[in-house]
């Protein structure tokens, strides 16, 4: 069972907080975390749903019926009041200004490459360039960045990332950015072509990025 500092008693609040802290779960893997039947967990998980709290996803696996997955909704995410960008700039301001930029550029590396190993493990079984971008909205709204693709109806595609939860560090260091986008080069595979349109960070109303395959002869 996970126990949390300052865990909630009530089961609706415990499902919001495991959700908070692990991310997108079926009914199963939630009441296997607090100890109570996946059952108990799906009925609290209705209730959350009427409330406009929670919000369901249907995800195909290779074998059998697609699963559901739980998430927060913005409604849900908003019980959680976001009170560490200060501290987030804090930090650092406190490692560029005590061990130097490059200390940070090393921070931003390391974070890169586990991020890249993550989404590389959950790309296998992805084929298609459409099915690598449908996996990465996933994982990244798993993150809490709200994003969604469309088909640009020009063999391109539009990513799109309504919310920014790093957005702080993000204004603080645009290191971070551009870290993120070569991740998203790095695994929706070689000959793809990325480039953003739009820009939170430049003051745009979210980041949304172009992405098509190289075209043939480019450099």
């Amino acid at each position: 069972m996970e126990k949390y500092p300052d865990a909630p008693r009530a089961p609706s609040d415990r499902i919001l907080m495991t959700l908070k802290m692990q991310g997108a779960l079926t009914s199963s893997q939630i009441g296997e975390r607090l100890g109570i039947t996946g059952e108990g967990a799906r009925q609290q998980l209705m209730k959350l749903s009427n409330d406009g709290l929670v919000r369901e996803e249907r995800r195909s696996a290779s074998r059998g019926r697609p699963s559901t997955y739980w998430h927060l909704s913005e409604k849900g995410q908003a019980r959680f009041p976001n009170t560490h960008a200060g501290l987030t700039v804090e930090i650092l301001s406190s490692i560029q200004d005590e061990l130097g930029a490059e200390a940070l550029d090393r921070v931003i590396s390391a974070r890169e490459t586990r991020t890249r190993a993550q989404y590389e493990a959950a790309m296998v079984g992805c084929g298609s360039l459409k099915e690598r971008v449908a996996r990465l909205a996933e994982l990244r709204s798993d993150e809490g960045y709200m994003a969604s693709f469309e088909d640009a109806g020009d063999g391109t595609f539009l990513f799109v990332e309504n919310h920014c939860p790093i957005c702080a560090a993000a204004r603080f260091c645009q290191g971070f950015c551009r870290s993120e986008q070569a991740v998203f080069e790095q695994v929706l595979g070689p000959g793809t072509a990325i480039e953003r349109v739009e820009h939170i960070v430049r003051g745009g109303r979210r980041c949304t990025y172009r992405i098509g395959k190289v075209a043939a002869g480019a450099a």
